[in-house]
């Protein structure tokens, strides 16, 4: 019985403080019950967005620093962002505009409301899918010995810091310039890479799905080596793309069903650093030829939502793309192409998006390194991209309804005295060194920082029109 009056006595408390924090609530509605019951839900789940009980349809948001909870819900309901107009948020969809309104309520909270009572609160006309997609990893010397754990390698550091991004993706790819041919040759960087096999497990265990192993370092360790490195990230539960074991494998393009939207991949390299391909198996590696990448997307359009092309391609270390790259761009958009994530230069280009037959096309031209070890804080700095596509369904189109970036930068730090790295997000890093919670470093490297987030932003954003 004690037990029992000791719960009711907590549960009546508990009630309390909540309603004495939703005080402002109670005091600006006529019924604030179904306010005070979204604001609970909020607390109790966690959640940006609650409904709010009754007509017309309104919700209650946490006021944060974007409106990405109104985005994602109207997208489930295949509306699409097109801009904000003070307290308006317009949506489009197949050209009918919607504009929802939103009010501050509290210092917390805001109401939105959706126009037509009548529209359906439960259910879905749309889908809505994320890829998200990295640069290249380097595994120069330092950074093999970086993972070096008595006689172990262990990676999983690396990535750690931003593990939550990669995430945050339904299918995350990644580009790695390196064998893994095993230890009987001998680990070593650059030029001619060969690294452990726990950078296959580091990657799939910290959220990544797709590696590239089209690249100008894939014959590295020859071809057996480009035969084991296929195993190894196989076994390890990812998958792969750009070379092949067998011609039946490269027939069988690499297509992904996520929640019914079908994305289908393809990835090319502009060669191999002069080594030899084996001529015997000309099914084995994907040369970037624009006839064959063009016959590619051909062939496997009709079959997806989406086409991504993964293109390792460009001029190393320069920060614009080609003006042979932004043809051949457009003329694989032309042909059916959707995306195209570009790798190789080790430094960041421009992105940009692109109206192809009434529809936005999306190229980021190098998302420059993810991992590795070279000089210049430039050749240090890369961006995780993440892309959001809405699908109407069941058979609607599929179109891109919000682009993100998250500049990154590789971090090298000393723990007992062996050299570590790490890869962080720059923004979150800085917020963490403001409020002292950065285990490595401090206020002096905020400048640092600062230059490479807004470098990354500049070049990002750098028009080529």
């Amino acid at each position: 019985m004690k037990k029992v009056l000791l719960g009711i006595i907590a549960s009546f408390l508990f009630l309390v403080l909540l309603l004495f924090q939703f005080n402002m609530i109670s005091a600006r509605e006529d019924n604030p019950l179904p306010l005070v019951s979204a604001a609970i839900k909020l607390a109790w789940n966690n959640s940006d967005i609650e409904a709010i009980n009754g007509t017309p349809e309104k919700y209650l948001v946490k006021i944060t620093d974007d409106i990405d909870p109104v985005i994602t819900l109207m997208e489930t309901r295949g509306w699409h962002f097109k801009e904000q107009m003070e307290s308006g948020i317009v949506f489009v969809k197949q050209g009918e505009l919607m504009t929802v309104g939103s009010r501050m309520f509290t210092n917390k909270y805001m109401i939105i409301s959706v126009p037509r009572p009548d529209y359906p609160v439960a259910g879905k006309d749309a889908e809505i899918i994320s890829l998200v997609a990295a640069g290249d990893i380097l595994m120069h010397n330092t950074v093999i010995a970086a993972g070096k754990r008595g006689d172990i390698y262990n990676f999983d550091q690396f990535f750690a810091p931003v593990k939550h991004l990669i995430e945050e993706g339904d299918y995350a790819s990644v580009d790695l310039e390196t064998a893994l041919a095993g230890p009987s040759s001998g680990y070593t960087g650059y030029p001619a890479f060969n690294s452990p096999d726990s950078i296959a497990d580091a990657l799939k265990s910290n959220g990544f799905d797709l590696v590239v192993t089209a690249n100008n370092h894939t014959m590295d360790r020859g071809y057996q080596g480009a035969l084991r490195t296929l195993d190894v990230l196989r076994q390890a539960g990812l998958d792969t793309s750009g070379t092949y074991k067998t011609a039946e494998e490269k027939k069988n393009f690499l297509i992904k069903d996520i929640r019914g939207v079908k994305v289908g991949f393809l990835t090319y390299s502009y060669g191999t650093n002069g080594i030899a391909l084996p001529s015997d198996k000309p099914y084995f590696f994907n040369s970037l030829d624009r006839d064959k990448v063009m016959t590619d997307i051909t062939a496997l359009r009709p079959h997806v939502d989406l086409v991504v092309l993964i293109l390792h391609w460009g001029v190393e270390y320069s920060p614009y793309p080609t003006e042979q790259q932004r043809k051949l761009a457009i003329s694989f958009f032309q042909q059916g192409a959707d995306v195209i994530f570009g790798s190789h230069p080790h430094v960041i280009q421009p992105m940009e998006v692109m109206q192809i037959n009434g529809q936005d096309k999306f190229v980021i031209y190098s998302m420059g390194n993810f991992m590795g070890n070279q000089i210049g804080v430039e050749r240090n700095s890369g961006v995780i991209l993440n892309l959001r596509f809405t699908k109407s369904l069941p058979d609607g189109p599929t179109v891109l309804t919000r682009v993100s970036s998250t500049p990154t930068f590789i971090h090298p730090y000393y723990v007992n005295g062996q050299r570590l790295f790490r890869v962080v997000p720059i923004e979150e890093t800085m917020k963490a060194i403001k409020e002292g919670q950065d285990p490595y470093l401090g206020e002096d490297s905020l400048p640092l920082l600062q230059q490479v987030l807004d470098t990354t932003n500049q070049t990002l954003n750098h028009s080529l029109q």
